[in-house]
């Protein structure tokens, strides 16, 4: 089966149960006591064991976090790193009141099926365009707010928009464009959900969209929701399929999409060539980020994109381009991108500065300037303090532990004590 269709069709991973959830809870929990990141932790499992090399890795530690797989037989291994208890991590434990589900009144076969018999009256354009109003004032909130301050309105308005769908009866042009709304909706929930470190939820949600554009037949928007899994899949431990899935979704959304979205999708297989590593994808990534330039100067007046492209512009490429040189440990590209971008950014949206600043202090740090890293490294966790997002605490653990090699360094050693303290 093609990434494209796998993606689409394959049921959604992580169903090991709570068991699986609240274990991986449990070991994100301890490490971060411990202040180590995830491959410090995956050497102390080998060391636990008394393994020779390293068959446990830091994606392995990220899949039994995020719920994808469970320790099974390191379990003892890794109680005895964290100097816990094994029943610590055995033991599920109360969890956070759920979020509102989406499983409670969706058909498992088809979460876009019509009902039987229609109680909602009939609804036109007037109902579809309020729908879009508020999918773009959410669009624009995510923008200065992190995804676990807008998690619970962004599924809330998914929810009253496929019983919309579901319940009422409408033409068949306004039905087209009500599936459109719920897919752009899917895409927008999906990055909040994302951001918010609930990973099953987003990929549940970003089928859920894809299902909506496939029906609509929008291969734009399916480009989109494709290439936004693929970038969740390549952060998360899964860069294989993140890699795959990002390649087709380009491939979706073809050469006739708008030239914003065809740079957007470009830079997504970029940073998953990255994220998969190895030379061969490194110079896919290189040749990415140049395509995806080249899509970007061919968009000007008169060209009409959909309005959730609305951010991609040269400074964003620019923002992508320095991440992959950072991965890539070239810092001598990276930092000036970075410092450029980040001397025009716009400093409300606090989420996205913190998160180029820690790509900036790493990127120092490879450039052996471990004052520079310091100093990036405390605004950025200063930044981050208050928001509600994984990608920013990840972000952050990244930055801390790059910062260790340097913890002779009397700036750096300050930054360590104080987020140890």
């Amino acid at each position: 089966m093609d990434p494209w269709r796998a993606a689409t069709c394959r049921p959604a991973v992580g169903q090991t149960g709570r068991t699986a959830s609240a274990i991986g809870a449990d070991i994100r929990r301890e490490r971060e006591r411990r202040g180590w990141s995830q491959s410090r932790l995956a050497r102390e499992v080998c060391r636990a064991a008394g393994v020779v090399g390293e068959p446990v890795g830091r994606q392995e530690v990220s899949r039994w976090e995020n719920g994808k797989r469970t320790p099974r037989d390191w379990l003892p291994f890794l109680a005895a790193a964290l100097s816990v208890p094994v029943d610590v991590l055995a033991t599920p434990r109360a969890e956070e009141p759920p979020l509102p589900p989406l499983a409670d009144f969706l058909p498992a076969d088809d979460p876009l099926e019509p009902v039987g018999v229609r109680s909602g009256g009939r609804i036109g354009m007037t109902q579809v365009a309020d729908l879009a109003q508020r999918v773009h004032g959410l669009r624009l909130a995510d923008d200065c707010l992190a995804g676990g301050d807008l998690l619970r309105p962004a599924l809330r308005e998914l929810r009253k928009a496929v019983r919309l769908y579901r319940d009422h009866a409408y033409a068949e042009s306004t039905g087209c464009q009500l599936l459109v709304q719920i897919g752009e909706l899917a895409q927008l929930a999906g990055w909040i959900a994302s951001d918010a470190g609930r990973y099953q939820d987003a990929e549940r949600i970003y089928r859920l969209g894809l299902s909506a554009a496939a029906q609509a037949e929008d291969h734009t928007l399916a480009g989109h929701l494709a290439g936004s899994l693929a970038y969740q899949f390549s952060n998360t431990g899964r860069e294989p399929e993140g890699l795959d899935l990002a390649r087709a979704a380009l491939e979706e959304a073809g050469p006739d999409a708008p030239p914003k979205a065809r740079a957007l999708y470009l830079d997504r297989v970029a940073w998953a060539a990255t994220k998969a590593g190895g030379p061969d994808n490194a110079q896919a990534a290189l040749r990415a980020l140049g395509q995806a330039a080249e899509a970007l100067d061919d968009d000007r007046a008169g060209i009409e994109s959909p309005a959730y492209l609305y951010w991609v512009d040269a400074g964003e490429l620019r923002v992508m381009e320095s991440r992959v040189y950072t991965e890539l440990r070239r810092p001598l590209r990276a930092v000036p991108l970075l410092r450029d971008v980040l001397a025009h950014y716009d400093a409300t949206h606090t989420r996205e500065l913190a998160l180029y600043l820690s790509w900036l202090a790493v990127a120092y740090a490879d450039a052996n300037e471990p004052e520079e890293a310091a100093a990036t490294a405390e605004r950025m966790l200063a930044l981050s303090a208050g928001i509600a997002s994984e990608r920013t605490a990840e972000r952050g653990r990244v930055v801390l532990a790059r910062l260790v090699d340097y913890a002779d360094v009397p700036q750096v050693r300050a930054v360590l004590e104080a987020q140890a303290s």
